[in-house]
C-alpha cells in the first residue's frame, strides 16, 4: 500500500508551502479543516521522533482513504476498524499498529477539539491485543558489556569518544537521544560529585550522577577534546580522524554500536538500547531495586522499569537444567 509523505516543519506557516504537504483527504476537507491538521503537527507535537511516526501513521490513513474516496469529515468507526485490520494484513506488527492507532486517535481528538469533527471516529475502535511482560532488547551479561568496552582502542580519538558514550549509556542508564543531545556543560560537579544533565522523553529534565567507570571515560575523552566548555559533548568525527564541531547523531550512534560489538565478537543483535537494559539488568543483579531503577532511567512507572529487568532469564536457565534425560 503505497503511503502520501508528510513533511512537516514547525516553522511551516501555510497549509501547502514547501515545508509541509497536507494529505490530499485532508486539504477537501477544506482550509479549517488542514489548518487544524498543520497545528496538530506543529503545535501539539513537540517532540520530533514523536511527530515524525506519528506523520507516517497519519499519512498511512490518509493515502488509504484517499484511495477508497472516504471523505475525512464523515469517516466512521467501521473504516478506521477496517484500516487497522488492513495493517494487520499487510503484515505490521501488532505493537505498530497500536502505535498508528493512536496516533489516529489523537489527531481525530484534535480535529474534535478543533471544532472540526462532532466526535473521534478512532475512539471505538480497538486496536489487537499485545500484552508484553518482558521487553525483546537484546542485554549483554556484564561480563560481555566489560569485554566490549574494554576492547575499544583508546588510544585513539573515535575509541574515547565511543567508550565514553557507551559508558554514559550502560552506566546511566540514559537512551541515546539524551545522551547524543547533550552539550559540554551536561557533564558537571556538584560538591564532590560529578553529574549529568539529560533530557528525557516528553521534554522531562533529569540529573544523574556519574558511575565512577564513566566518569574515567568522560574525563579521557574530554581532555582529548580540549576540555572545551562549550558545544556539544559527543561530536562528530571528521575525514581526518579528528573531532568535528557538529553534534554526533543518532544514526551515527547506532551504527557505532553495531559495528563495537560486531568488532567484539558479540553478534550484531545489539542496538543503542541494549546498553539501558544492560545497565539496568547488572544493577539489580547486584542487589538494585525495581524503585531505584526506575528513579536511574527516569521512567514513570515501574512497569516499564520491569521491562528491562532480565534477572530472571538465568534463573529460568538454571531450572531448564534439572530437566535430565
Amino acid at each position: 500500500m503505497s503511503q502520501a509523505v508528510v513533511t512537516i516543519e514547525p516553522s511551516s506557516l501555510q497549509p501547502g508551502s514547501s515545508g509541509l504537504t497536507v494529505p490530499a483527504v485532508i486539504a477537501a476537507a477544506g482550509d479549517k479543516a488542514a489548518w487544524r491538521f498543520v497545528e496538530f503537527f506543529t503545535a501539539n507535537i513537540r517532540n520530533p521522533n514523536t511527530r515524525a511516526a506519528y506523520a507516517r501513521a497519519v499519512a498511512g490513513l490518509c493515502t488509504w482513504c484517499d484511495e477508497r474516496g472516504y471523505d475525512f469529515l464523515r469517516i466512521s468507526p467501521v473504516a478506521i476498524a477496517a484500516y487497522v485490520e488492513q495493517l494487520l494484513a499487510d503484515g505490521l506488527a501488532r505493537p505498530t499498529v497500536k502505535q498508528h492507532l493512536a496516533a489516529i486517535r489523537m489527531l481525530f481528538d484534535y480535529m474534535v477539539t478543533g471544532g472540526i469533527l462532532p466526535f473521534n471516529p478512532a475512539a471505538s475502535v480497538r486496536g489487537p491485543k499485545h500484552v508484553v511482560k518482558k521487553g525483546k532488547t537484546p542485554v549483554l551479561t556484564p561480563e560481555e558489556a566489560r569485554t566490549l568496552l574494554d576492547s575499544i582502542d583508546a588510544e585513539s580519538y573515535s575509541g574515547l569518544r565511543d567508550r565514553a558514550l557507551l559508558g554514559v549509556m550502560v552506566y546511566s542508564f540514559a537512551r541515546v537521544s539524551a545522551v547524543v543531545g547533550m552539550d559540554v556543560d551536561d557533564y558537571y560537579q556538584q560538591g564532590k560529585r560529578w553529574w549529568l544533565r539529560l533530557a528525557e522523553k516528553g521534554g522531562k529534565a533529569h540529573a544523574v550522577p556519574v558511575h565512577h567507570k564513566a566518569e574515567e571515560y568522560l574525563d579521557a575523552y574530554l581532555a582529548a577534546l580540549g576540555n572545551l566548555a562549550k558545544g556539544p559533548l559527543f561530536r562528530a568525527m571528521t575525514k581526518e580522524r579528528d573531532f568535528g564541531k557538529g553534534r554526533l547523531s543518532r544514526i551515527d550512534a547506532f551504527r557505532m554500536v553495531k559495528r563495537r560489538c560486531a568488532a567484539a565478537g558479540l553478534g550484531d543483535t545489539p542496538n543503542c538500547h541494549t546498553f539501558r537494559a544492560t545497565g539496568i539488568t547488572a544493577y539489580l543483579l547486584n542487589g538494585g531495586t525495581i524503585e531505584g531503577a526506575q528513579a536511574i532511567a527516569a521512567h514513570e512507572s515501574p512497569r516499564t522499569t520491569k521491562l528491562y529487568d532480565r534477572t530472571s532469564d538465568e534463573i529460568t536457565l538454571h531450572e531448564i537444567e534439572h530437566i535430565a534425560i
